[in-house]
Parts: C-alpha cells; sequence; structure tokens
C-alpha cells in the first residue's frame, strides 16, 4: 500500500471513530479512559499537538470542537455527569502505574 493510501484511510477511520464517539454521548470520557486508556480529550490533544507539529495555528477550544462536534462547554453541560467513586477509584489506580 502506497503512503497517501494508507494516509486516506487512516483519515476515513479517525473520522468514524469521532462520528462514533460523537453518536456515543452516553459512555462518559472516565469510562473511556478507565477501559481504553484514552478519551475524547486525549484525541482533541493529539489533533493539536499533530497541528503543531505542521506549524498549523490550532487553539485547544479548536481541536476539542473537531472531536466532539460542538463546543466544548456545550458538550460537557449536555452530557458529562459527575464521575462515581467508583470510576474514580479506578482512575486513580490506573494512573499510578
Amino acid at each position: 500500500m502506497d503512503e497517501k493510501t494508507q494516509t486516506e484511510l487512516e483519515a476515513a477511520v479517525f473520522r468514524r471513530l469521532v462520528a462514533h464517539l460523537r453518536e456515543r454521548s452516553d459512555v462518559q470520557n472516565i469510562d473511556l479512559m478507565n477501559l481504553a486508556g484514552f478519551c475524547r480529550n486525549c484525541l482533541s490533544n493529539w489533533m493539536k499537538e499533530a497541528a503543531d507539529a505542521k506549524g498549523l495555528a490550532m487553539s485547544k477550544d479548536e481541536s476539542r470542537q473537531i472531536v466532539y462536534g460542538m463546543p466544548y462547554d456545550e458538550w460537557r453541560a449536555k452530557f458529562q455527569k459527575e464521575a462515581t467513586p467508583a470510576q474514580k477509584a479506578v482512575f486513580d489506580k490506573s494512573r499510578r502505574h
């Protein structure tokens, strides 16, 4: 497979992942972190880091809007719930490693 085709496929997979996460607003970021070690915020941070590496101007808010499909504060108000003590305990335990 040539590099251009691979990049196009990777971009398509990323868009599909982002679309899936937008549809699954019921899945909380802490659950993603606890199960997979990354969340929507990680994806938006990686997007910003990639833009920075290319010398492209992108704010944290802009990268989050790409991933969340709306301003982050709006997503949080609509969908984010307070983490339970059990979720926080799993998160804290995983961060110690």
